[in-house]
């Protein structure tokens, strides 16, 4: 039996083979978030069972795989910290610049609690622009306050 770390990798040759896009794979998987969809095929959220049965078809995965993609994932994909991947790492640059500045922020807005990464939405854009495309990224997540007991 497979890891899960060894269907992500069969899961990447698959999409390269076929010469599939990830916006491809999340149009033949459902109707919901192409980021959730490739989240999950990449190890970090789950599918529903139908979603997984359908990515299984496009994919060629057994049943078997198709069930481990309705499994909980051990989250976490990065390998070292800080990250030595160039787009990764500026994304940790980001926290570090304004990761203070977002939290006061949000604490001033909203008060004593956190953006949930649970019950979260996120949309990536293209932005044209004169200068340059830009990438444009859109984050929701539910305000948590913390419970005072």
């Amino acid at each position: 039996m497979a890891t899960r770390e060894e269907l992500t990798l069969k899961i990447q040759d698959e999409k390269r083979s076929r010469n599939l896009t990830w916006k491809q794979i999340a149009e033949g998987i459902g109707p919901g978030s192409p980021i959730l969809y490739t989240a999950a095929l990449l190890g970090q959220m789950t599918l529903t069972k139908t979603e997984a049965e359908n990515a299984a078809r496009l994919l060629g995965l057994t049943e078997i795989e198709a069930t481990m993609l309705t499994e909980p994932p051990l989250r976490g994909s990065l390998p070292t910290l800080p990250p030595t991947d160039p787009l990764i790492y500026r994304f940790h640059e980001l926290v570090q610049t304004y990761g203070t500045t977002w939290k006061a922020l949000i604490e001033e807005e909203f008060g004593d609690g956190i953006m949930s990464a649970i019950d979260f939405d996120m949309q990536i854009e293209r932005e044209p622009n004169p200068k340059g495309d830009r990438v444009k990224i859109n984050m929701s997540g539910k305000f948590l306050s913390y419970k005072r007991y």
